[in-house]
């Protein structure tokens, strides 16, 4: 109901509201998180953002013109630096969440399923640098990467296999980030 900058209620009393497991709840507060039109802070809580127009065009105009090669080339720059960031600011909070998300993973029912939690993860390493201007540069490489690669890829089974190689990559990178290993955190993310 509210305008951007209104904080939504819990998911206990959202469950409640709409009649829904918090499960439920959870899967469309990260779905509207991916598209922009949420903020979860830390804290703080779930807040409804301002959906800009000048947002908007700028990032069509990203995803038109960005190949998949090229989003995986910005990818390979900032994601690496990212986790190592990570590995020296995450909270303990921080990389509860990540192992949380890692095994949601694993249960996965469906490809896109997959790729929600996979991006809250990434977003999630990403805002634990501490770095909130690193964060958003990668919440906009991120989105475009999801528009432009995510499309090419074939997924015809209807969810990641048992030993999807990323299972073990992502516990690699979260080991490295809880052990303050910058070094480790950077290949792992590599």
């Amino acid at each position: 109901e509210g305008g951007p900058g209104t904080r939504l209620p819990p998911e206990r009393q959202l469950a409640a509201q709409f009649g829904v497991s918090r499960n439920e709840i959870r899967k469309a507060l990260a779905r509207l998180e991916l598209d922009g039109r949420l903020s979860r802070e830390v804290g703080r809580g779930t807040f409804i953002r301002a959906p800009t127009d000048a947002d908007d065009s700028h990032l069509d105009a990203l995803r038109d013109s960005t190949s998949p090669r090229n989003a995986m080339e910005a990818r390979l720059l900032l994601e690496p630096e990212i986790a190592s960031l990570a590995a020296v600011n995450a909270t303990f909070k921080q990389i509860e969440g990540m192992r949380v998300l890692a095994r949601q993973m694993r249960e996965a029912e469906t490809w896109k399923d997959y790729e929600t939690l996979d991006g809250r993860l990434h977003r999630l390493i990403a805002e634990a640098t501490g770095n909130p201007l690193l964060s958003a540069i990668h919440r906009t490489v991120d989105d475009v990467r999801r528009a432009v690669v995510w499309r090419w890829l074939d997924t015809r089974p209807e969810r990641p296999p048992e030993d999807y190689s990323s299972f073990a990559e992502h516990d690699a990178l979260i080991d490295a980030i809880e052990q303050r290993d910058r070094a480790r955190a950077m290949e792992a993310m590599r």
